[in-house]
């Protein structure tokens, strides 16, 4: 067991120095030999757990995506309704784009390798899965609009968050993300949301702390 600890420890090292790498240097720019340096691990230690640079990429992607789902499970299990499950989703992304390297270097390593098909898609897709069965439940509620189409909302949301923290990115270093997301929220929620829910979700959009954790 304590060999497994160790090997589990040490695959999760080389993971967290590939996402440093990758996250500054992009796919291309990355190379093994600095991604050792970041990881501070031997050649044996990283080619016993990857065989490649490609390997690592896609290591990477999987485990920002895990990250992803787990966070998301989390929010749907304490958020109140449908509709705050969607906002506290958006919110716990940005939180983790703000402190988490793999996930960083996860979105910058799916923009690069994505194709209309393949492994790098999946975190649209089951992202966008996501957020369509939520509205289904919050229109079914009442909480949105019974004009709004579930997989319109999904796919525009996914659009407009990718988007936008690769804008906020460019700008600040994602410094403003939370103010472009609660700009989004204000735009986007008095079009979308039941009267008698927007205040509710106007104010959990605009506050800051209240991030899933």
């Amino acid at each position: 067991m304590a060999k497994q600890a160790r090997a589990a420890a040490t695959r999760h090292q080389v993971l967290e120095g590939a996402a440093l790498s990758f996250e500054k240097l992009g796919y291309g720019g990355a190379s093994l030999s600095g991604i050792l340096s970041y990881a501070d691990v031997t050649k044996g230690a990283l080619y016993f757990h990857f065989e490649s640079k490609e390997a690592l990429a896609w290591a990477v992607i999987k485990e920002q995506h895990a990250m992803a789902m787990l966070a998301a499970q989390r929010v749907l299990a304490t958020a109140q309704s449908p509709m705050e499950a969607i906002l506290l989703c958006a919110k716990e992304m940005a939180r983790q784009l703000l402190t988490e390297p793999i996930v960083r270097a996860g979105v910058r390593l799916t923009l690069e390798l994505g194709t209309s098909r393949g492994p790098a898609t999946d975190p649209y897709i089951d992202w966008t899965d996501t957020l369509v069965a939520l509205a289904g439940k919050a229109r079914e509620a009442g909480e949105l609009r019974a004009t709004v189409d579930p997989a319109a909302l999904a796919r525009f949301l996914v659009s407009s968050f990718t988007g936008m923290q690769l804008v906020s990115e460019a700008l600040t270093g994602r410094s403003d993300l939370y103010e472009r997301l609660a700009d989004m929220w204000a735009l986007l929620l008095p079009s979308i949301a039941s009267p008698d829910m927007l205040p509710r979700l106007l104010e959990l959009a605009a506050l800051r702390d209240d991030v899933a954790s």
